[in-house]
């Protein structure tokens, strides 16, 4: 906990200083559409960095999906496996027992 907060603290540092250096007012248009939007600048680029880092958690975590499917298999497989030793154990058990 005390790691993420210290190596937090420089990040949000960062960006409160960006967003304060950089309070000129610009137009974004969207080229398709005839939209426009007046912000700041910091406002504006903090917004395309936080989408950015969006679709790169999107596509990271899609990319994980197939990882995710196998684990979740081998899993099931090492869950079947696990209650077929515990019954052959048992029954080693049982025919140790009748052989005595």
């Amino acid at each position: 906990m005390m790691l993420r907060l210290v190596a937090l603290l420089p990040l949000l540092a960062i960006i409160l200083i960006f967003a304060l250096s950089n309070g000129q007012i610009v137009q974004v248009r969207l080229w398709p559409f005839d939209l426009a939007w007046e912000a700041s600048l910091s406002v504006v680029v903090l917004i395309a960095a936080a989408i950015s880092f969006l679709l790169g958690a999107l596509v990271a975590w899609g990319s994980a999906l197939p990882a995710r499917r196998r684990a979740r298999h081998l899993e099931r497989a090492g869950r079947v496996l696990e209650s077929e030793l515990d019954v052959l154990k048992a029954e080693a058990a049982a025919q140790r027992d009748a052989a005595a």
